[in-house]
Formats: C-alpha cells, sequence, structure tokens
C-alpha cells in the first residue's frame, strides 16, 4: 500500500471512529425500543420491563417494551436482526436464540454470535423439576428406577419443542441414563396444570411461580437447578449433589443483544445503563422476589456465554437424539 492510501485509510479509520464517538455522545436523543419474543407477563418480559423503567430513569429517554411473540421468539429476532444498527432497536430474549438455529437450520438461517452484538446477560431463572404433591415419586432417585425399569413409560411436559423445560429433561434423560415420553404444551403454564393434576410424571419449572402451589400442597419440588440449594426451597436438593450437572448453566437466561455493527461507544453505553439498573436495590428485590438470578455481565463476557451456550445446546441435542416434531 502506497504512503497515500495509508494516509488515506487513517483518515478515513479517524472520521469514523470520530463520528461513532460523537453518535454516542448525544445518544441517546429519542425513544428506543426493547423487543421481547414472549407474550406480555412471562419472565422474560417481566424481567424487561423492570429493567426497562430504570434504564429509562438514566438514560433520560423512554425504553419501550414491545412484544412480539410467535415463532418461538424469531419473529422479535428477526425484526432486531434487521433494524438499524444505531441502538434505538434492541431484543430481549433467552435461550431460543441459540437453539432455533439448532433445531431448524433450513427454517432460522442466521448465527446467533454473528448477527447481534451482545449488551448483557440480565439474569437467569434457575429451574426446578417439580411433580404432583400426589405423585408416587417422593425424590429423583424413585424417578429414575422407575424410568430404568419401564423405559418410556414416564412422561414429561414442556412449553413446547426446543424450549428451556424441554431441553433441560432431555439433560436430564441423558444424565441418568432414562428414556421418557416427551410431551409438549401451549405454553409452561398449561404443562404445569397438567403436571399438577398428574396427568403427566414431572417437569422442569422455571422458579417463578411455583413456591404458592408449594406451599397449597399442590406441586412436591424433587430436585432444583442450581449448583448450592436454595434458600426458598429448604431442604430440596440440587440435582448437583447427585452428580447430575450443567443444570445451572442450563438455566434459562434473559439478555439484551442489539443488531450487528451497533458501535461499540453506544454498546458500551447501554451496557453501563443496564448494570446501573441491576444495581439498584429496588430492581434487585423484585428480581429476587420472582426467583431470578441477577447476572449483569460485561459485552465480552455475554459473548463468551453465548458461544459456551450454544455448544452446550447442540451437545444436548445430539446426544438426546432431539429432532423436529
Amino acid at each position: 500500500m502506497t504512503s497515500r492510501k495509508l494516509l488515506a485509510f487513517a483518515a478515513l479509520s479517524l472520521a469514523c471512529l470520530t463520528s461513532a464517538a460523537t453518535h454516542a455522545a448525544d445518544y441517546p436523543d429519542r425513544a428506543i425500543r426493547m423487543v421481547v419474543g414472549y407474550s406480555p407477563g412471562g419472565p422474560t418480559d417481566v424481567i424487561a420491563r423492570i429493567v426497562a423503567k430504570h434504564m429509562s430513569q438514566n438514560l433520560g429517554q423512554s425504553v419501550i417494551v414491545e412484544n412480539k411473540p410467535g415463532a418461538s421468539a424469531h419473529i422479535a429476532a428477526n425484526d432486531v436482526m434487521h433494524a438499524a444498527p444505531d441502538g434505538y432497536t434492541l431484543l430481549v430474549t433467552s435461550l431460543t436464540l441459540n437453539v432455533n438455529p439448532l433445531l431448524y437450520p433450513d427454517r432460522y438461517q442466521y448465527d446467533p454470535i454473528k448477527a447481534f452484538v451482545p449488551i448483557t446477560n440480565l439474569a437467569n431463572n434457575p429451574l426446578v423439576m417439580v411433580t404432583s404433591y400426589d405423585s408416587p415419586y417422593e425424590d429423583v432417585a424413585s424417578l429414575i428406577a422407575d424410568a430404568k425399569a419401564q423405559p418410556g413409560k414416564l412422561t414429561f411436559g414442556s412449553s413446547g419443542f426446543g424450549g428451556s423445560a424441554h431441553l433441560a429433561a432431555e439433560m436430564f434423560s441423558t444424565a441418568a441414563g432414562v428414556k421418557m415420553t416427551h410431551v409438549p404444551y401451549k405454553g409452561n403454564g398449561p404443562a404445569l396444570q397438567e403436571t399438577i393434576a398428574g396427568r403427566i410424571s414431572f417437569m422442569f419449572y422455571p422458579s417463578v411461580g411455583i413456591a404458592n402451589y408449594v406451599a397449597d400442597k399442590r406441586l412436591r419440588v424433587l430436585a432444583v437447578g442450581t449448583n448450592d440449594p436454595r434458600p426458598d426451597f429448604p431442604g430440596v436438593p440440587t440435582l448437583e449433589s447427585m452428580g447430575l450437572k450443567g443444570f445451572e448453566e442450563g438455566a434459562p437466561w434473559v439478555g439484551v443483544l442489539a443488531p450487528a455493527a451497533t458501535p461499540k461507544p453506544i454498546v458500551d453505553k447501554l451496557n453501563k445503563s443496564a448494570l446501573d439498573a441491576l444495581a439498584q436495590p429496588e430492581v434487585r428485590e423484585q428480581l429476587g422476589a420472582l426467583g431470578s438470578v441477577v447476572i449483569g455481565d460485561s459485552p465480552d463476557a455475554f459473548r463468551q456465554f453465548l458461544i459456551n451456550d450454544k455448544q452446550r445446546w447442540a451437545q444436548v441435542i445430539k446426544l438426546g437424539n432431539v429432532t423436529p416434531e
């Protein structure tokens, strides 16, 4: 490259950096749209709204949550993926971002690591393994013993194919060396009601909203999917303590991402805003009451998490021979 070309390239690079810095200094100067791929009232939506409220305050502009459910949250992901990379359209999503292209590579042709810029992983919702209070299974050992004695007899519910409850049960099946039957429903709520009624053997469910059913003796919690015991479920063992590993890392997460090519100064400003929101005692109290675990990491740490998450679910899908139904 000639000296003249080098100078021109350097000038162009400096101009781009200056432009990005100027843009970030003025950002935001209007409302930010935070797109959620799930219905209102669900854990992802609730967490997004709690954080968005406080981000609005510290950014000085409205952060508006917009629900676009459907196609396993891909409608929302696709909307943000093709939005302008200017920091005004963000995605709040969960593990379906990685799982969709793994299960349906012909339908969802995108690489989640390349299509988005991570901002931060807000929180996760640890899974608990539950059965009907009147179930014959009083612990995980008795459930595994029955599953081994009668392959395919036990049933587990989920919110649908490829969701967190489904994949967690597939992880459990592989780790325990048992074969069980998946019964998908249109949402975690209906699946939980079928579990309470005893029409399915068990299910994995986010810890959000479980305590009341336990207190009313409608559900029994067999185990928690965390490395350490949960204070909200005293006396309940962890799957980790039984040698069934990986469930804490596999807990459904709730993170914020922006379209690819969003300038780093804007990403950094959004990351700081989200972390400031998560540091507020009110926010931590609200998320804790939901049963969520606050994370709040850097863009680089969230990127590495997404890479590991993709590898984890690819392995679960392969070992469990999970194929589209």
